[in-house]
């Protein structure tokens, strides 16, 4: 490690504003992510999670560190990683899987243009710990059960490298699955042999059809090139700025189909932004041209 660091001795002090400020300004420029002063204490918390392992005891030497030229190439995901909040279960917000299967999915196959002989390419953006794309695996392959010549893949993403790692695996603790029922538990998802351990793993038939890649919505050019016919993105963009949000929006209407459904979370708005989507549900658009 370059800089000679603070080794750790048990006590981080207080984050200067100079600090703050340089942290969450990089933050804001780099993950879209708004950290107000408000937040100060949050992330304080956060870091010297980082700053514990990396034995220094300062968030001024913490600063110094990561921005020097090894710090930016070594902790930089890291701290990127400690920062972005990753709250998500099977089956949140449930209405919208109805909402997929018994209208998205129909009135997509009913399009004389779209047809129905076709992989369906969905994007869950902001999957986290990966629950939301393997509900939708789920769902999907359940939805392809009473429609055999339905086909379809998963793009999941995020910008944290941690949750990543534990969505490829697929191995969730018992107590994560509550919200999913009992047969979609028996059908796609495989218990430990050890009975000691309370634990389940989505099947190879689910993981396969998951593809899990990281991504920042903050880049002009998300590098997917495929148009994407469903996206779910949901409770990510509420920590952004209006004008970043609109941006990220811009960017996802540019990677639907004409017609193509956007899926937002509950707490998420597009009021006052000028796009190209109609609200067809609570939450969820679709592109209009």
């Amino acid at each position: 490690m370059t800089n000679n660091p603070e080794v750790h001795t048990g006590t981080f002090g207080s984050m200067s504003e100079a600090d703050f400020r340089k942290f969450s300004e990089f933050i804001l420029h780099e993950a879209g992510i708004q950290l107000p002063i408000t937040k100060k204490i949050l992330l304080e918390g956060r870091l010297q999670k980082r700053m514990r392992l990396l034995k220094i005891n300062s968030f001024s030497a913490y600063s110094e560190y990561v921005f020097s030229p090894d710090g930016q190439i070594s902790e930089l995901p890291h701290m990127i990683d400690a920062i972005t909040t990753n709250k998500t279960e099977f089956f949140r917000e449930s209405d919208h899987f109805t909402y997929l299967t018994k209208t998205v999915l129909p009135e997509l196959k009913s399009d004389r243009e779209l047809g129905d002989n076709r992989r369906y390419f969905v994007w869950s953006a902001g999957c986290s710990t990966g629950e939301e794309p393997y509900t939708l695996a789920m769902v999907l392959s359940e939805y392809k059960k009473k429609n055999p010549a339905f086909d379809f893949r998963i793009l999941a993403t995020d910008i944290c490298n941690t949750v990543l790692d534990k969505a490829r695996k697929g191995i969730y603790d018992v107590s994560k699955t509550s919200t999913v029922p009992m047969a979609l538990k028996k059908d796609y998802m495989l218990k430990s042999r050890n009975p000691e351990q309370k634990i389940v793993r989505m099947s190879p038939d689910i993981r396969m059809k998951v593809k899990f890649a990281w991504l920042n919505f903050m880049a002009h050019d998300y590098q997917i090139r495929e148009k994407v016919d469903i996206i779910f993105c949901r409770n990510v963009i509420i920590y952004f700025s209006k004008s970043d949000q609109e941006q990220v929006i811009l960017r996802f209407c540019n990677q639907l189909i004409p017609g193509g459904y956007l899926f937002l979370g509950h707490s998420e708005t597009l009021t006052g932004v000028n796009l190209p989507l109609t609200q067809v549900f609570p939450t969820v658009y679709r592109k209009t041209t």
